[in-house]
């Protein structure tokens, strides 16, 4: 079975191409440049690399969120457009739990973490190689999750480009319980994605028109319009 994965929810781009198991051609980047142009040439470029055709494709993985409203929405928008267009089945996996799966190997809990802004983060807190969910993914101030994290008795491993945000917060709560991932595992990868995605989706096409990105917090217009809704 051969598997594409995007993955767009924050500034790194990645996509991959995985056949049964295997992964073929993957592409990661941290250049910051805009998703929106270079998603499909990227797709594009690993399809003629892996000597494959768009229909080859037996499967679509892409990062649900939480992270970048506009990453998000652009790597769903571009995976629902291809599934449709090709009628193939579309899976969602979590970009907190691709961001984890880079330290599944970690004795110990293991905290993905996108900043939020405000001393607030996304954030998802996981064990072991098939990643258990020990605090779902939420959106929360970084305070309210430390306190969280001190009622386990257990190391904990802190992965994601954002965590250096927060490192003497993270230190000045957990002491030596609090580990830091290298820097070479902070990047999300597509074929990661892709494994999640094999592991949990029953590869149904029945879902792709109403398949939405999982935000964890209204964009700021929305809340706004909300708040002066209320004020009215």
């Amino acid at each position: 079975m051969i598997w594409l994965g995007i993955e767009t929810s924050n500034s790194p781009l990645s996509v991959a191409i995985v056949k049964d198991g295997q992964t073929l051609v993957e592409i990661v980047q941290n250049n910051k440049l805009t998703h929106s142009v270079t998603t499909m040439p990227v797709i594009e470029e690993l399809l003629a690399k892996a000597n494959l055709k768009p229909n080859d494709i037996d499967a679509i993985a892409v990062s649900e969120g939480p992270g970048s409203y506009t990453g998000i929405r652009i790597g769903v928008t571009i995976a629902k457009t291809l599934a449709w267009t090709l009628n193939k089945p579309l899976v969602g996996v979590s970009s907190l739990k691709v961001i984890a799966s880079n330290a599944n190997l970690f004795n110990g809990l293991v905290c993905s973490l996108f900043d939020a802004r405000r001393q607030n983060a996304y954030v998802g807190v996981y064990k072991g190689i098939e990643l258990e969910p020990i605090l779902k993914d939420n959106h929360c101030s970084m305070n309210d999750l430390l306190a969280q994290l001190k009622e386990y008795d257990e190391p904990v491993m802190f992965v994601g480009q954002d965590v250096s945000n927060f490192k003497a917060l993270i230190v000045g709560e957990l002491g030596e319980r609090a580990v830091f991932a290298p820097t070479s595992l902070h990047l999300p990868r597509a074929s990661k994605l892709i494994e999640i995605a094999i592991k949990e989706s029953n590869t149904s096409v029945e879902d792709v028109h109403t398949f939405v990105p999982t935000y964890h917090r209204l964009a700021q217009a929305e809340a706004e319009w909300i708040k002066g809704q209320k004020k009215e």
